[in-house]
């Protein structure tokens, strides 16, 4: 019998190089917070987001997946996404002279406590929903809105009459407490043309790549709080139906 072939070491550490390449963006955007240059550091966590992508995609295309990568993932995540934006918002926004820093823990620890879960519950297998919000999705949509405070959108309209430093610490709290909840989020589909999902996927990940390059500071932060309401809609709305079906099935048995 043949041996089966295994995979070369530099393929096995492939995908490894992608997760340390969202580890080096992550710390390079808390050092570029603390210089005070907050537009920057929202570049490089967006830059982690994509490595963070293409990681998984690329160990599932070469087969190199393994324990140690999805445990790795993990803690840079952690890292990339739990604790650099909401260091980079306390840098850019909040009060450094009172307890603004507890929203920093706050967030942070949520982050944690939701990859904690993910690893015992969905690593490794093939998903269609999350259970609570995705941490790079919460760490991505905290680090833009400081990209869209700067937008004419935001400066030139009624949005900029609302007391946003204020609402800034609701939003962490609210994203930080979705990380842990369990509202399902769907997954990004995979890219097809032979299916009509795989053509959404394809669809998404284009709109994606054209808002980064074109419409970066207006476009990222209201997509992402465009997905944030949709998975607490669609639970919300998907609870409601199951409430009024449970008497009739109850009653015809």
């Amino acid at each position: 019998m043949r041996r089966p072939r295994l995979p070369r070491p530099s393929m096995v550490m492939l995908p490894n190089g992608f997760t340390l390449a969202n580890l080096f963006f992550g710390v390079f955007a808390i050092i570029t917070a603390a210089r005070g240059d907050h537009e920057r550091a929202v570049w490089y966590i967006i830059v982690g987001a994509i490595c963070d992508a293409i990681d998984g995609r690329v160990a599932r295309a070469t087969h190199t997946g393994s324990r140690f990568g999805e445990e790795l993932d993990s803690l840079v995540d952690a890292i990339s996404f739990g604790f650099a934006p909401p260091l980079m918002m306390y840098f850019a926004v909040l009060r450094k002279d009172g307890w603004d820093w507890f929203f920093v823990f706050l967030f942070s620890a949520c982050a944690v406590m939701r990859l904690a879960r993910f690893n015992v519950e969905q690593a490794g297998r093939k998903k269609t929903h999350f259970r609570g919000l995705p941490s790079p999705v919460a760490g991505g949509t905290l680090a833009t809105y400081y990209w869209f405070s700067q937008t004419t959108l935001y400066n030139e309209t009624v949005i900029s009459d609302l007391p946003w430093h204020t609402m800034v610490r609701f939003l962490m709290a609210g994203l930080a407490f979705l990380m842990i909840s369990n509202v399902p989020y769907p997954a990004m589909p995979t890219f097809s043309i032979k299916t009509l999902k795989g053509v959404i996927g394809l669809i998404v990940f284009i709109a994606l790549i054209f808002g980064l390059v074109f419409l970066p500071k207006d476009f990222f932060f209201p997509v992402g709080m465009l997905y944030v309401i949709y998975g607490i809609v669609a639970s919300v709305v998907k609870g409601l139906l199951d409430t009024d079906r449970t008497p009739i099935e109850e009653s015809t048995a």
